[in-house]
């Protein structure tokens, strides 16, 4: 008999658990990165430091393997209370530190706790909620967040627009409300954990190997949306904190409604497909970014490029795919400790690519940024066509046409 569907908004529910820890993240968040990138202008920012800066915040990503330690003392639950509550607390301090130094240290408070929230949840989720269902609940879940930063940037929009608060306001208030929320999660749910005791200890499987690679160029490609997606408008086309938190509402706004549409999507038609969709528009994007940075558009350039990274912020919900193609292939009690391994590969390029990108930027060329960002999705699409219709364990790739349940053991 097919498992129910999970429930949604009731208390002893992980999909609406997940939601609200989602939630609760992403208004931190979304709120650090509609102020940071002018923040970091009106602090006399490079295009350097803006490398140097998204840098940083990655490494906690790179080292989001050490999970696995703390996964040995507390459940997966308690680290993402933790976490948000850090992220929370590195957010809250940001306006205070106008410097680079500065920012340099609360963006990695910050990321510690986002880094490590992501981790847990992503190990949780797939464990609690079952296959049949995962990329609708995930949508569920996407769209959650894309409310949580639909708020927050029509937050900071309306606030700058009508008060014009001091950084340190608007960061204490972002960071503030994240902390409160947490609070508020941590004593009204109950405890969720999954059905299959996880795997203690580091975990990495060849048959996982093309699961590994898809992390990994997610990572580096959109490393380059995230750190310079932004910057571009705001350097180039002389984009205020208004305008960018408008570009964000509008993105967000149409991800509450888009997202579990995209997990439904996910769910009937496959990841094999989705991630090769994914990847197609990401190189369109890229080579949108590309020529607008050399002025191919003209005057219409600031709107290409809006349009562009509207485009750029609904296709990443697309990424459930490669969540759920996992969840098929794997072991239950794998889940944990992999997801744990797969932040880490995911911000291996993410760690160097931003301020290397930084360099090129600044005494090369914009356009060379992403120009590269095409050629790394071009090379995220050949691997999209390894994925096979159906995936199960012993089933990883294409090149291993029939199903064999012994090659998973």
């Amino acid at each position: 008999m097919p498992t129910p569907v999970p429930a949604v908004f009731s208390r002893t529910s992980p999909v609406t658990f997940l939601m609200t820890i989602g939630f609760s993240n992403w208004v931190g968040f979304a709120c650090w990165q509609a102020l940071i990138n002018n923040f970091g202008k009106d602090a006399g920012f490079t295009g350097f430091d803006i490398g140097l800066m998204q840098s940083v915040r990655e490494i906690p990503g790179f080292l989001a393997f050490t999970a696995i330690i703390l996964f040995l003392i507390m459940r997966e639950q308690l680290l993402a209370y933790l976490s948000l509550l850090m992220l929370g607390f590195g957010i809250a301090l940001t306006g205070f530190y106008p410097s680079l130094t500065g920012i340099l240290i609360t963006t990695f408070i910050m990321s510690v706790g986002f880094h490590y929230f992501e981790t847990s949840q992503q190990a949780l989720s797939l464990q609690v909620i079952p296959k049949e269902h995962a990329a609708q609940a995930l949508g569920k879940v996407a769209s959650a967040v894309a409310m949580a930063q639909l708020m927050s940037f029509g937050a900071v929009a309306l606030a700058w627009h009508l008060f014009q608060p001091s950084w340190q306001v608007l960061f204490l208030w972002a960071g503030g409300v994240t902390v409160l929320l947490t609070a508020a999660a941590w004593a009204f749910f109950p405890r969720f954990q999954g059905s299959v005791p996880q795997n203690k200890g580091l975990v990495l499987r060849r048959r996982y190997s093309l699961y590994y690679a898809l992390t990994f160029m997610s990572g580096a490609r959109r490393q380059i949306f995230m750190a310079f997606g932004g910057f571009l408008l705001v350097e180039r086309f002389g984009y205020n904190l208004s305008a960018i938190a408008a570009l964000m509402l509008v993105t967000y706004a149409t991800n509450v409604f888009a997202a579990p549409v995209i997990g439904g999507l996910i769910h009937k038609l496959g990841e094999r497909f989705t991630i090769q969709v994914e990847n197609i528009a990401l190189v369109v994007v890229f080579f949108g970014y590309a020529l607008a940075s050399k002025g191919a558009f003209g005057a219409s350039g600031a709107m290409v490029v809006s349009a562009l990274f509207i485009v750029d912020g609904i296709f990443v919900t697309l990424v459930i795919a490669q969540k759920t193609y996992f969840q098929k292939i794997a072991d239950a009690a794998d889940i944990a400790p992999t997801a744990a391994v797969a932040f880490s590969i995911n911000h291996i390029a993410a760690v160097a690519l931003p301020v290397t990108f930084g360099v090129l930027w600044t005494r090369i060329d914009p356009s060379v940024v992403f120009y590269i960002g095409m050629g790394i999705a071009s090379m995220s699409l050949m691997l999209a066509f390894l994925v096979p219709r159906h995936p199960a364990p012993g089933t990883e790739t294409t090149l291993q046409p029939r199903p064999n349940a012994a090659a998973a053991k």
